[in-house]
């Protein structure tokens, strides 16, 4: 217990004692906390310019426009004579779409005939297309149902009857965890997890390659501490650190951030634990394995991409492939994201996320056993070297 405790002292010293691993856990933590959620602050894009192309030129096309340029999405820049003046508008990204009236469109909308408008909007950002589609299709549907029910009434059918076969399927929309649709709530609660478990890799895999990693002799009968000892030392260490900075992260900057909270705080506490260990772990083995600073930084800063797409809220879960699915698994953020994000976001329960539970435990238990191994190998490595040098 006191190699275990010492071990624990001295690498929780080195974390504030070594300027660049002082750097990455401690500044770099509160430098991606203040400035990495800031392009997401809007929610949802807003406004969206658009041109209209107005070839009927009548109260029910101007009332369309009206209507198209009064949603919170879009917003009407430009009346312009033609598609072409239009096109134009488009390739020099003045507008992202346009919105084209036919000639006749009121009278056929009168006569109870199909009126098509033409939307083209700029699908190469998905999000500017989602917005443009999404605010225009609702306007022309509202508009339709309405010119309908007046066609009917016209015609003497009851104004009940004729709202109803106007519009037989009325859909109310409740946006469950997401009240505002936006990306910030959706990519934040997964994107605070790669970060956390990025910073805390790096943090690892340095302190296990800079002078001083080896915890030498420390127990009072002039013994070096077990692997065991050292490497349970050394994760109780980062443990102590990460019970600072991860609720700053998963519970301080959503609540902050204004993102949906239904969760309590202890199942996301006890959830940590596992995480932390597990993350910590492949930090001690990625040291191990690779044994300088500067390659431990090239190869953390070469997967953090990947581990980002295999983390299942870029590319979704569903439609990765079974074989690169499994391999996921064994990337502590890929189990983690999920987990947090039901008892954070969605107010689920610790038996609700036991798989994930499970599973980082799992991570945990067999990246230390790892780390485990390679600091014994190392040891001996270190006798037979020193006996070599003793004969």
């Amino acid at each position: 217990m006191s190699e275990l405790l010492a071990v624990f002292l001295g690498e929780f010293r080195r974390i504030f004692a070594l300027r660049p691993v002082f750097s990455v856990l401690v500044v770099g933590s509160v430098f991606y906390a203040v400035f990495y959620p800031q392009p997401y602050l809007n929610e949802a894009l807003r406004n969206v310019p658009i041109a209209i192309v107005d070839g009927d030129g009548t109260v029910t096309s101007r009332e369309l426009a009206r209507r198209v340029d009064a949603t919170a999405d879009v917003a009407v820049t430009m009346v312009l004579p033609d598609i072409v003046n239009a096109e134009r508008e488009v390739l020099s990204r003045t507008i992202f779409g346009i919105l084209v009236i036919p000639k006749n469109f009121e009278r056929d909308l009168l006569h109870g005939r199909a009126s098509p408008i033409a939307l083209y909007a700029d699908a190469s950002y998905f999000l500017v297309y989602q917005s443009v589609s999404g605010g225009v299709v609702a306007v022309a549907r509202t508009l339709a149902a309405e010119a309908e029910t007046a066609r009917l009434i016209g015609m003497g059918v009851d104004p009940v009857l004729a709202g109803t076969a106007s519009d037989p399927l009325r859909l109310t929309a409740v946006p469950l965890f997401n009240p505002q649709g936006g990306y910030a709530t959706y990519v934040l609660p997964g994107a605070f997890v790669l970060l956390l478990q990025q910073i805390l890799l790096m943090g690892v895999g340095l302190l296990g390659t800079l002078p001083g990693a080896d915890p030498g002799i420390t127990a009072t009968d002039g013994s070096r501490p077990g692997p065991l000892a050292t490497v349970g030392g050394k994760m109780l260490a980062y443990l102590l650190f990460e019970a600072f900075i991860l609720p700053l992260y998963l519970i301080a900057l959503p609540y902050f951030y204004g993102l949906p909270r239904l969760g309590g705080v202890v199942p996301i506490l006890i959830l940590a634990v596992p995480f932390v260990l597990s993350v910590s772990g492949l930090g001690l083995v990625v040291a191990a394995i690779f044994r300088s600073p500067l390659r431990v930084q090239l190869v953390l800063a070469t997967i953090g991409l990947p581990f980002f797409f295999l983390a299942g809220f870029a590319w979704p879960t569903e439609v990765i492939p079974d074989a690169i699915h499994v391999v996921s698994l064994m990337v502590p953020s890929t189990s983690a994201i999920g987990g947090f994000t039901r008892l954070a976001q969605l107010g689920a329960t610790l038996a609700d996320v036991r798989s994930e539970l499970l599973m980082l435990w799992g991570l945990a238990i067999f990246y230390g056993g790892v780390a485990c191994i390679l600091q014994f190998r190392e040891r001996r490595r270190y006798a037979r070297n020193a006996q070599t040098v003793a004969a």
